[in-house]
């Protein structure tokens, strides 16, 4: 994985679809133990929103290559306190060997990369969740013993995770369909990116129709209908966003071996059914525990770790 040494990770538009199945590869070598890396360096997670699995596998993962994790809570940092990024960057980049954000805006995280010379890893914006879909995506292979020619469903709102779906379903080779209500599509900027990352090979479907989506498809994916930020929002959009609820009714459309995938934290009774994410086909669980194996992956490529 020389090819993403010293490289930051904004989107999984950065990445080509062989540095990805390669990052696959090596996830699956880390978790299996087939391959132990290390490398004596410090990660720093600044993370402006709450995170209970991305802060816990980025620690975890670290400490397992042999580094160290500062955990720069942005309320005990002069962050908090209007420093400007361009500042704090330039000052963590000479203290830090790599850095993952966690915050609302991308353009607060493509400015931090822009003055910190250190690799910046984008641990969840508003507009991308990359790190959430690099385990999903090594999930999904775990099933299906392969990704490409697979179809994913995602319902609900055409959120960061719905974004990052399409990039890396389109990178690998996967059909991806996203049913959203009307005006809660995912961006149009990075449906036309992923459009053209598959090249007409798969399919990058927009439908305002679940069942259609979930029809055939072997991955049916969902996230709570107000992330992080939107809270004031969830009651109005509770009726709006019921019919893209995965059901047991709406994963029967599915393929009889379907899995079920959710970034977590979920709500029973809203976006999943409390049948459906117990049930056998559920994955959510492995899906949470690949998070840590993957982001070990993509920090050993990044730091070089041997």
């Amino acid at each position: 994985m020389a090819a993403l040494l010293g490289r930051d990770l904004l989107s999984l538009a950065d990445i080509s679809p062989t540095e990805l199945q390669e990052l696959l590869q090596l996830a699956t070598q880390l978790k299996s133990q087939q391959l132990k890396l290390q490398c004596n360096k410090v990660l720093g997670l600044l993370f402006s929103k709450a995170s209970t699995r991305t802060r816990v596998s980025f620690t975890v993962a670290m400490y397992q290559l042999g580094g160290q994790v500062i955990d720069l809570n942005p309320n005990v940092t002069q962050v908090s306190r209007g420093e400007p990024l361009q500042d704090t960057a330039r000052v963590l980049d000479r203290y830090l060997d790599i850095l993952a954000i966690r915050t609302f805006a991308q353009q607060d995280l493509e400015t931090f990369a822009h003055y910190a010379k250190i690799p910046v890893i984008n641990a969840l914006t508003d507009a991308e969740h990359p790190c959430q879909v690099l385990a999903d995506l090594l999930t999904i292979q775990e099933s299906f013993n392969t990704l490409a020619g697979l179809t994913l469903t995602y319902v609900g709102d055409g959120n960061n995770m719905a974004n990052s779906l399409m990039l890396g379903c389109a990178l690998v080779g996967m059909n991806v369909r996203i049913a959203t209500p009307s005006g809660y599509e995912p961006d149009s900027k990075i449906v036309e990116q992923a459009r053209a990352i598959a090249n007409n090979k798969t399919e990058v479907l927009v439908t305002h129709d679940p069942e259609l989506a979930a029809k055939g498809s072997a991955v049916l994916y969902t996230d709570v209908w107000a992330s992080m930020g939107q809270e004031a929002e969830a009651d109005n959009r509770m009726p709006i966003f019921q019919p893209y609820q995965i059901s047991e009714q709406l994963l029967s459309l599915a393929q009889p071996e379907a899995i079920v995938l959710h970034c977590l934290p979920a709500h029973r009774g809203e976006e999943i059914t409390e049948a459906v994410i117990e049930g056998s086909q559920s994955r959510v669980w492995e899906q949470a525990e690949n998070r840590l194996h993957a982001q070990k992956a993509l920090l050993a490529s990044i730091l070089g770790a041997k």
